[in-house]
């Protein structure tokens, strides 16, 4: 018999290396600075990430604000100015330090900066170095404004690594800064709960201290409960009014009470994962578990608002804040480790006078709080505070977390509407006021339109092994890449799957920029280089370079009038299809820009790329020069109607990293006849593409009623596809779909069924064509 030895768990959790190993990991933004704190004994690394970025450090003693880079092993130098300049600056994010700053009593302005490293750093470079008394450190990465055209020139991210002599306990409050000056400051230690009053305007926000710890949260009306009528969150009324299933992961953007009234908005989340009314933990739980007299949250709820003349429930519905819940195939409600990291929060803004109460879980018998209940904390801030609604996105689980962004044409977007969808961690317009998305539809038709992507990703990738590189990461050939000219291209995984799609621009022999939808394509570039030891630096250029489209007939009429191009330029009449320029807004000494022959519309269409410091006012004069020809703004709801009807694949829709390019429709982008270079995927694309099991396709749907994103398709009773995209097409007056269908019923002309309901008791009959169903020789974009 063999012995077997005992089964030990240890599941890969990135998110947690920075609470397991000592370890505390901070960002350094692109032309930004960060401050942390060290101790004797502690340990700081600062890691250029993408290589080429500059570093400055300023250490100052942490009790009376002297110049300390001896105590870290470095000297002053004269060069390193780039800290000073950045505190003189009214920003936000300058008001945080400042208020560190102010706690400590500490005036840094007559210090001094190292400079960390010389020029010509590769990625991953790092200078680590041990503090030998108590210091206030402040790290920068330079920058300066850039244009378009100078590729690798942007500022780009470091990273900070902290890593303490005395390692705090996971039970011991992390300090994070306040938003604001807080109105009122408290912690809520596990198993019990806190009521307190917020007023109309007034933010409430709540922080998970050391990291996967649940907290339950209810509201009353005020005025409601001062004459004995309990008004509280109701789940059913916000459920409904928000259209959307119960439970689901996240958070509604408001909550209201059984008279359909809102009784609270969501500012920000930095969590993103969190139970909206499940119950709270009750007492009955506890008790089918096995354990009787356990402290739970609806008791101490009910024990909370006792004073305020609340009767006690034996559970009560709650926001669960953090809490992880999910929903699998046999509808049962399912619980695991909370998402949250150490100083994460949600921030509320009261909608009127309320009485809340907040908990933090003392549920220590299942994976709730991560086997380990620990503290939460309460903050409540003016409503004279103005504080900007965002989210939050890592581009990988241990990455920090980045807030919700506005791109630098927000100034001009936000004159014109209200309305605003959160797009891979940017605010973008989905419609305009007085205009919709129908009237957008038509204007970028029969007219032009103007749009803000700045959400795209932008990717400088530069030096000899630049063109290697990308020929090995990408399934065009790029070395059939002309400078000034553009390509879409995939980037596959190994098995074919897509992990993204873009565009790649060269601006010359060694450099390059790609422009994409993922965070991840520049860390998998970054990975594909040092693994095959190149020389290449992946330089992120997102923040420096903004861009809005100029698409339709009237598009290039109306960037004629505004655009300047050098004798060593193409002109803007003369720039062909997946083309570009380097030129500029408004003659000689006009605002810097590039412009690309590209677009997203299937109409003929321009993509201009700016600074965003520039981007206010390339807005400016394109909205001037086009108004006589019609233009429109143009927003995401729109946008989605115009490139279904152009056939163009959309990420999470068309393709993923289970679909291959040729199940997605982009196959005409990987020439594996052709391509003699060896690429990533190459083989399992072979393969694919000998032997295909499903294709896109193009589906139009008899009657009136519309297909869905998801919808099943059937030929007889099995399912033989799913939709990936839909739409009612304004111009054809049909309602149409994109489908990834069996390639046994992919030929023109079969009649398949697209599923209602259950798939089964409602059908909706379709038949498949071509999947581009408005100007299918591409001739309007090509004119």
């Amino acid at each position: 018999m063999t012995i077997r030895a005992p089964s030990v768990s240890r599941p890969h959790e990135p998110a947690l290396a920075g609470r397991h190993d000592g370890g505390e990991r901070y960002r350094v933004a692109g032309g930004g600075l960060s401050v942390v704190e060290l101790q004797r004994g502690d340990t700081l690394e600062v890691v250029d990430i993408e290589g080429l970025q500059p570093a400055e450090l300023l250490a100052v003693h942490a009790g009376d604000g002297r110049c300390a880079l001896a105590a870290l092993g470095l000297q002053a130098d004269a060069r390193a100015t780039f800290i000073a300049d950045s505190l003189g600056r009214p920003t936000q994010h300058n008001y945080k330090i400042a208020a560190i700053l102010s706690r400590r009593e500490l005036d840094v302005r007559r210090a001094q900066a190292a400079v960390l490293w010389p020029p010509g750093t590769a990625a991953g470079h790092a200078c680590t170095m041990t503090a030998s008394e108590p210091v206030v450190v402040f790290v920068a990465a330079p920058g300066r404004p850039g244009t378009p055209e100078e590729i690798g020139q942007q500022a780009t991210e470091l990273q900070l690594v902290v890593r303490r002599a005395h390692p705090p306990s996971a039970h011991q409050p992390q300090e994070s800064v306040p938003l604001a000056d807080p109105l009122d400051d408290f912690l809520i230690h596990p198993g019990t709960a806190r009521a307190y009053t917020v007023r109309a305007g007034e933010y409430v926000q709540i922080l998970d201290v050391a990291g996967r710890q649940c907290t339950d949260f209810v509201a009353f009306d005020l005025a409601a409960l001062e004459h004995g009528d309990m008004l509280d969150l109701d789940p059913t009324v916000t459920r409904t009014l928000n259209g959307s299933a119960w439970p689901a992961p996240g958070l509604f953007s408001r909550f209201y009470d059984r008279n359909m009234r809102p009784m609270l908005e969501v500012v920000r989340d930095t969590a993103g994962r969190h139970d909206s009314f499940s119950l709270a933990c009750t007492a009955r739980y506890y008790e089918s578990q096995g354990y009787p007299g356990h402290a739970n949250c609806s008791d101490n709820i009910s024990a909370a608002l006792a004073h305020f003349g609340v009767p006690a429930r034996p559970g009560w519905p709650a926001i669960n804040f953090f809490f992880n819940t999910s929903i699998d195939a046999r509808q049962q409600i399912t619980i695991d480790e909370p998402w949250s990291r150490p100083g994460d929060y949600v921030l509320l803004r009261a909608q009127r006078d309320l009485v809340c109460v907040s908990t933090s879980c003392p549920d220590d018998i299942d994976p709730a709080n991560g086997w380990n209940p620990t503290d939460i904390q309460v903050r409540t801030y003016s409503s004279k505070e103005r504080i900007s609604v965002s989210m939050a996105i890592r581009s990988t689980p241990d990455a920090p977390a980045v807030l919700t962004q506005e791109s630098g044409f927000h100034s001009r977007t936000s004159v014109l509407t209200h309305h605003f969808t959160q797009y891979r961690g940017w605010w973008l317009p989905s419609q305009f006021d007085g205009y919709g998305a129908i009237d957008e539809y038509y204007g970028c038709r029969e007219r032009a339109a103007i749009m803000d992507l700045s959400a795209l990703r932008k990717f400088d990738i530069i030096g000899p092994d630049a063109e290697a590189l990308l020929q090995y990461c990408l399934t065009r050939d790029v070395r059939r890449l002309a400078v000034g000219q553009v390509v879409y291209s995939a980037m596959c995984y190994p098995h074919g799957g897509i992990l993204d799609d873009g565009t790649l621009l060269r601006f010359g022999p060694d450099n390059f920029r790609w422009i994409c939808g993922e965070d991840y394509a520049g860390i998998w570039l970054r990975e594909q280089a040092e693994k095959l030891g190149m020389k290449v630096w992946v330089k992120s250029a997102s923040a420096q370079i903004h861009n809005i489209a100029v698409q339709g007939p009237h598009s290039r009429a109306i960037l004629q009038q505004i655009v300047w191009t050098p004798g060593t330029q193409p002109t803007l009449a003369s720039l062909g299809w997946f083309r570009f320029l380097v030129g500029r807004i408004g003659g000689y000494d006009g605002l810097p820009v590039c412009i690309s022959r590209t677009g997203y519309t299937g109409e003929l269409g321009y993509e201009i790329w700016c600074h965003p410091d520039h981007a206010a006012a390339v807005w400016d004069s394109v909205w001037s020069a086009g108004e006589p020809h019609g233009l429109v703004p143009l927003g995401f709801d729109a946008l989605d109607m115009l490139r279904v009807e152009a056939g163009l694949a959309f990420s999470g829709h068309e393709f993923s990293d289970e679909i291959d390019p040729f199940e997605a429709g982009i196959g005409f982008c990987v020439p594996l006849k052709t391509k003699s270079d060896d690429f990533i995927g190459r083989e399992a694309l072979l393969r694919r593409s000998a032997h295909p099991q499903r294709k896109l396709v193009g589906l139009e749907l008899a009657g009136n009623e519309p297909a869905a994103h998801g919808d099943c398709v059937h030929t007889g009773r099995a399912q033989t596809g799913v939709v990936t995209s839909a739409t009612r097409s304004p111009i054809t007056g049909r309602n149409v779909a994109l489908c990834r269908l069996d390639v046994a019923y992919a030929e023109p002309g079969t009649v398949v069924q697209i599923g209602k309901l259950d798939g089964q008791q409602k059908r909706i009959d379709a038949t498949v064509v071509a999947p581009i169903f408005y100007d299918p020789e591409k001739s309007r974009v090509r004119s």
